[in-house]
């Protein structure tokens, strides 16, 4: 039985957490806030994260729009316990991880970019 696309787009966020034990959870996330695929752990819930990704993304845009930044490309953000990175994946959706305080970030970025490429083609 084939795959559906969804089961693609969990099995590649599922690749990228193994590759990238930083990433602790992480999501793809249409436009409008709905989660297309997960692999979240317990206790995070997949409403939160789309509707937040959503905001996030929506702002990032606007705010790079408006002070001539160019099409976003990513967002993070830095709390004490760690990041969230909001990554677009082409023009339908985003990734979005949820990192260890002590990741480095360029290699995330790195990984990440990779696989938002991969799902683009999923998406």
């Amino acid at each position: 039985m084939a795959k559906s696309r969804t089961d693609l787009m969990v099995e590649r966020l599922r690749d990228l957490q193994s590759t990238t034990p930083e990433i602790e959870a992480s999501a793809v996330v249409s436009v409008d806030g709905l989660i297309m695929a997960s692999a979240l752990p317990t206790g995070v819930e997949e409403d939160r994260v789309g509707a937040m990704s959503a905001a996030v993304l929506s702002l990032g845009e606007r705010i790079s729009s408006e002070l001539g930044r160019g099409m976003l490309d990513q967002v993070y953000i830095k709390g004490i316990d760690g990041y969230v990175i909001v990554m677009s994946v082409g023009d339908e959706a985003v990734l979005t991880t949820l990192v260890r305080q002590n990741a480095k970030l360029g290699l995330i970025f790195l990984d990440m970019r990779r696989s938002a490429d991969d799902l683009k083609n999923l998406v």
